[in-house]
């Protein structure tokens, strides 16, 4: 008995996915258009990029950041006016991160793009492997990502990059978004926000901000990019696993959700900007970098000038 295959609802090809959020059975050639399109529709409305940019782009090896790039050089890499430069962060986590440093300079070399690689020991004196069996008050996560930003942040700085495109899927933001709610975080919710130019730190953008975690591993794999499925050893201390397993179940039940959470947000993150202004930055008194008081937060971390 033959098995009857599902057809795309745009053409009479075979579906390679059901989009349950939309009600969508879409092919090879139409999926990659909606993630395209979704994508050039985010950046066309969040980070206007002009002419004679620098975009930089946070690449950590993994489906999310090649996915940003492959896409970033799509878009842009024939104008003759705008660079895109990769840089990778090298936590110092043995086992997970050189591998994806691996497929980092595999990728860039094979798109001719310039690579940067920078790490937590030569920038901080010590790695993710030291700091994690220490006794500290957060999460190996909230060192990880401080740390991680801050370093990216000053690496876009010195190259003159206009922006610098993270890899963020609609997961992660409904995740943050969720998370924020949960800790009654409004600053942090303020930072989500569409951002605003402010001295010292380097525009941040996020290309997948619309498209499903699914959906970039699907992109990903038909386009032959890495996908990174090794997860971090200390991800299991983050509370942000728990809220990732909650969505996945309530997106489940109710798909589009997640997407829900999104659009909310984004229509409240205006009102939310102008009743919690950001403050103005001063300068780090240790490292230099751009922060809201004396010290900024990789500083206070590590316990510099203490």
């Amino acid at each position: 008995m033959e098995t009857k295959t599902i057809k795309c609802n745009k053409c009479n090809n075979d579906a390679i996915i059901f989009q349950k959020y939309s009600g969508m059975h879409l092919c090879k050639r139409h999926f990659i258009e909606d993630v395209e399109r979704k994508i050039k529709l985010t950046i066309r409305k969040h980070y206007s990029v002009k002419r004679n940019e620098v975009i930089a782009v946070g690449l950590s090896g993994g489906k999310d950041s090649s996915t940003t790039l492959y896409i970033l050089d799509r878009i842009f890499g024939k104008r003759p006016d705008i660079e895109i430069v990769g840089i990778s962060i090298d936590e110092g986590i043995e086992g997970y991160r050189p591998d994806t440093i691996s497929s980092a300079k595999e990728l860039t070399e094979k798109l001719g793009i310039r690579l940067i690689v920078r790490s937590f020991r030569e920038e901080y004196g010590t790695t993710m492997d030291e700091i994690a069996p220490m006794q500290r008050e957060k999460g190996a996560c909230s060192y990880c990502g401080v740390l991680r930003k801050s370093l990216l942040n000053k690496t876009a700085l010195e190259i003159g990059a206009t922006k610098l495109a993270i890899g963020h899927n609609l997961d992660d933001e409904a995740q943050t978004i969720l998370l924020n709610h949960l800790k009654g975080d409004v600053s942090r919710m303020v930072r989500l926000a569409p951002p605003k130019e402010l001295e010292g730190l380097v525009l941040r953008m996020k290309p997948l901000r619309q498209i499903p975690e699914k959906e970039v591993a699907l992109y990903a794999y038909l386009h032959n990019l890495p996908l990174g499925f090794g997860g971090c050893p200390y991800a299991h201390e983050a509370m942000r696993r728990e809220i990732r397993i909650m969505l996945n179940e309530f997106e489940v039940r109710h798909p589009g959700t997640k997407y829900a959470l999104l659009s909310g947000f984004d229509k409240i993150s205006g009102i939310l900007g102008r009743e919690f202004p950001q403050e103005g930055l001063l300068n780090c008194i240790i490292c230099g970098q751009a922060c809201t008081g004396e010290l900024c937060q990789a500083c206070k971390l590590l316990k510099r000038g203490q």
